[in-house]
C-alpha cells in the first residue's frame, strides 16, 4: 500500500493514509513530518521499519531499499534496445566468421609457425620400393609396362 520512489540515496515513501494528521515512526525515531510524504535524505541502505498513522488506523512496512550514489537509471527501451544491438553485432560477427571460413574448405593449413615445424624435422626415411628411377637401374622396375589404352 505505501508507494517507495527511490532516487540516488534520497527515498520517499508515500503514506496509504489520505485524511487526518500523519504521525511518522522509523525504527524509533518520530519525526516532526504531518505530511502525507516523508523523504529520507542519505539513506544508508539499512533495513529499517517504517510506520505511518492517524489517530485510529495505522500501517507498517518493513523498507529494505538499497541505493546508491553513482547509480544511473534506464528506462525498459533503453536496455532493451542495448540488449537487441547485442545480439545483431554478436549474429554479424558469427555469419562473417562462417562465410569466410565456408571459402578456406579443403586448403591446407599455410601458417608460418606450422611451416617452421615441418621444417624442423628430419626428412622420412626413403623407403626402397619406391625409389625414383635412375639411369642404368631399370631393373627394379622392369616388370611395369605402360599401359596402353
Amino acid at each position: 500500500e505505501f508507494l517507495v520512489e527511490i532516487s540516488g540515496t534520497t527515498v520517499t515513501i508515500t503514506c496509504p493514509l489520505t485524511e487526518g494528521s500523519i504521525a511518522w515512526e522509523i525504527t524509533g525515531i518520530q519525526p516532526e513530518s504531518r505530511e502525507r510524504k516523508y523523504v529520507i535524505e542519505n539513506h544508508d541502505s539499512s533495513p529499517t521499519n517504517v510506520s505511518c498513522s492517524t489517530d485510529d488506523k495505522k500501517h507498517e512496512m518493513y523498507l529494505n531499499a538499497r541505493v546508491c550514489t553513482n547509480c544511473e537509471e534506464l528506462d525498459v527501451l533503453a536496455v532493451t534496445g542495448i540488449i537487441t544491438a547485442d545480439l545483431l553485432i554478436t549474429f554479424g560477427v558469427l555469419i562473417l566468421v562462417y562465410y569466410c571460413s565456408k571459402n578456406r574448405k579443403g586448403k591446407g593449413s599455410t601458417g608460418s609457425w606450422l611451416q617452421g615445424q615441418k621444417m624442423q624435422r628430419p626428412p622420412p626415411v626413403p623407403n626402397p620400393d619406391y625409389e625414383p628411377i635412375r639411369k642404368g637401374h631399370r631393373e627394379v622396375y622392369a616388370g611395369l609396362e605402360t599401359r596402353g589404352f
